[in-house]
């Protein structure tokens, strides 16, 4: 459905699952007109979109630079009210540190930090907001809390979280560009749901931080009084540990020890 002029809008990356899904639920609870972002689960993204009092579809895929930049260039000259960009979407993709597949890099990095850095750029520079624009980077508590697990997706992660941080300060009048760190919090990669259980409480408050925390502290982003630059760690402390492997990797060798 086309913008509503009352509702100020935000762009989700990868909102059709998981925590950007999360995230379209609690914009749309709280009135926004929440744009869909998706790839490849199309079906999936309309089914959250028809729950949406106010929404609509976008298809992009972020590895490709020039589609990335035209959807935002779109969507600018359509969203009468567009305030927020929330880059959610990435790709979680295994490799070595000792042993980088290039492939796999290209495409982490791709996807994880070029796109959501030019999509950053190009909504900070067309957008039309009233009062600022705001961009929310979801990172990973994994910045604090560094293991080699997963190499190329760090590598990227820490990339974006850099290009964030330097986004910030170019930030002029009311516009702001944040940093949201997530901690384990749904099942990832080849986990097995009690693997996920007891990985996910593998933090300070021994407890499974939930999607609605993160949704949460994305709506606090998008409309609270923050400086430019801030970021927020939503994991329950994980970050303020020191983890030598992926947690996926600790809840294994947590049961083969039990």
């Amino acid at each position: 459905m086309p913008a509503d002029p009352v509702r100020p809008a935000v762009l989700i990356t990868g909102a059709a699952r998981r925590i950007g899904a999360a995230i379209a639920r609690r914009f749309g609870e709280a009135g926004w007109h929440v744009v869909v972002h998706y790839n490849r689960s199309g079906e999936a993204a309309k089914d959250l979109a028809d729950t949406l009092p106010s929404s609509q579809l976008v298809q992009c895929d972020l590895g490709d630079v020039e589609a990335a930049r035209a959807m935002i260039a779109r969507l600018a000259s359509e969203l009468p009210d567009w305030r927020v960009l929330i880059n959610n979407a990435s790709l979680f993709e295994e490799d070595s540190v000792t042993d980088l597949d290039p492939a796999t890099n290209d495409r982490a990095m791709q996807v994880n930090a070029v796109s959501p850095a030019l999509m950053a750029q190009h909504f900070l520079a067309r957008a039309h907001a009233l009062g600022g624009r705001r961009v929310i980077q979801l990172t990973d508590q994994k910045l604090a809390n560094p293991n080699p697990d997963f190499f190329s997706y760090t590598m990227s992660k820490h990339a974006v979280d850099a290009a964030a941080e330097m986004l910030a300060m170019a930030c002029q009048g009311e516009d702001r560009v944040y940093r949201l760190a997530p901690g384990a919090i749904l099942a990832s990669h080849d986990q097995t749901p009690d693997e996920a259980e007891t990985s996910h409480r593998m933090n300070l408050l021994r407890r499974r931080t939930r999607s609605a925390e993160i949704a949460d502290a994305a709506l606090f982003m998008a409309t609270g009084p923050l400086t430019s630059g801030q970021a927020i760690y939503v994991d329950s402390g994980q970050h303020l540990l020191s983890q030598p492997r992926d947690v996926l990797y600790l809840a294994r060798e947590e049961d083969e020890d039990s």
